[in-house]
């Protein structure tokens, strides 16, 4: 009797806590999915009337790399010959040589020395910032205030000093640079920053970090696969590649697998084997994950076409959605967010696209953007048709009259979007 009332009675906070999202209008609801090899972006939606095809306009697999014939004949190949499983940690039972393959492929990829493959693009991260820092005395963390939470949670792991600069502002990080002297410096930055579609001023915060003496660490989850000669990310087409310390990324976006990895020095790459938790105590990607991910990469390096398609669609939806007079927030990227500006309606409008028009966006709210700037994230890629295009600009303008929504067309500045608690770090 008593553990039953006891278990009633914890009960209760976890379910206050979902009322209080739900009352927040921040409850998060999962579309049943899936995704067909060979029909991307179609899949076929669950819905409570039955199964039903639907477009999907919001995958991260900005190049269809997911159901790439040479990806799936990897992974099937890898997994039929050493099996499904990694076998353990890498430190015990679990290191293959498929996932020595593709840590080869990476460094090759970033013309760095060595790399370091984790199960994910925020293990990566999160166990990454925070050994590297650990590992440097008296280290200084300079992180834009902008980061994702991924590197916002390996910095206050790293239980180091910090300082948080604001969004892309040089002058603001020289300031914090000049005011740190002497100590050892860690400037952690994205290249593309994946809600508002900008890029960081990569160069020059580079020419900052030689000034002062700080170690570089750039996140390119958004960039690798996407942009560059070979894939490589913002700091290969930039022809900066070799002026940041440590390389991040994700083999679960562009690369339509999973799982993340750094790169840099040898010495550097080692140390974080070495030492990171979140490496040392995770099992290994399976063989399979690892050679469909090297597939991925080394056909991104040598074929040109998936980027070229994607970025010609992405050209011809801003076109579109820019005619069409519909609040399109302005970006130099593959990353077109259409504001809406309150949860409720951003969530409203994210429904009716699906169950009236068969197009999944799904909405983007607090905390992944601060309230008041609610939006639906589009990721159009090379697969997506003119057909497609056009039946998305309708569904979206019936929509945004149907819930009178404002039509307000283009938005320059994102900064005019953004209310105190943008600052999420500070």
């Amino acid at each position: 009797m008593w553990k039953a009332a006891a278990t009633k009675n914890y009960t209760g906070y976890f379910e206050a806590a979902i009322a209080r999202l739900k009352t927040e209008r921040r409850y998060r609801s999962f579309v049943d999915l899936e995704r067909i090899a060979g029909s991307f972006p179609s899949a076929i939606w669950h819905a409570p009337q039955g199964p039903r095809e639907v477009t999907v306009w919001c995958s991260n697999d900005y190049l269809g790399m997911g159901q790439h014939p040479a990806v799936i004949e990897a992974m099937t190949s890898a997994a039929a010959r050493h099996g499904t499983g990694a076998g353990g940690t890498r430190n015990i039972s679990g290191n293959s040589h498929p996932i020595v393959e593709l840590e080869a492929e990476l460094a090759d990829l970033h013309g760095k020395e060595a790399a370091l493959v984790f199960t994910s693009g925020y293990v990566s991260n999160q166990t990454g910032i925070a050994t590297l820092a650990r590992l440097i005395p008296n280290c200084l963390i300079l992180s834009d205030a902008l980061n994702h939470n991924s590197m916002i949670e390996g910095v206050r792991q790293s239980g180091c000093d910090k300082a948080v600069f604001r969004h892309n502002d040089l002058e603001h990080l020289e300031e914090l640079l000049q005011a740190a002297g002497e100590r050892p410096k860690l400037i952690v930055f994205e290249s593309v920053y994946s809600m508002d579609g900008d890029v960081a001023p990569i160069r020059q915060i580079c020419d900052l970090a030689e000034r002062y003496g700080a170690m570089t660490y750039i996140d390119e989850v958004h960039a690798v696969g996407m942009y560059g000669p070979r894939g490589a990310g913002l700091a290969e087409r930039l022809g900066v590649m070799h002026r940041i310390d440590v390389i991040e990324g994700t083999l679960g976006k562009a690369f339509g697998v999973m799982g993340g990895y750094i790169a840099g020095a040898a010495s550097v790459i080692d140390a974080v084997r070495s030492y990171a938790p979140g490496f040392i105590f995770s099992t290994a990607l399976p063989p399979s994950v690892a050679a469909a991910a090297t597939a991925s990469v080394r056909h991104l390096k040598a074929s040109r076409i998936e980027r070229q398609g994607q970025q010609c669609q992405v050209a011809q939806v801003k076109d579109a959605l820019i005619r069409a007079d519909l609040p399109l927030l302005a970006t130099p990227t593959h990353i077109v967010p259409v504001m809406v500006g309150d949860a409720q309606a951003c969530k409203a409008a994210s429904d009716r696209l699906l169950e009236k028009h068969g197009i999944y966006i799904q909405p983007i709210n607090y905390p992944t953007v601060p309230r008041g700037t609610e939006r639906l994230r589009i990721t159009p890629g090379p697969l997506h048709t003119g057909a497609h295009i056009e039946a998305l600009v309708q569904a979206l303008v019936e929509t945004w009259k149907a819930l009178d929504l404002p039509f307000s067309g283009l938005v320059l500045d994102a900064d005019s979007q953004r209310p105190p608690d943008r600052r999420l770090q500070a």
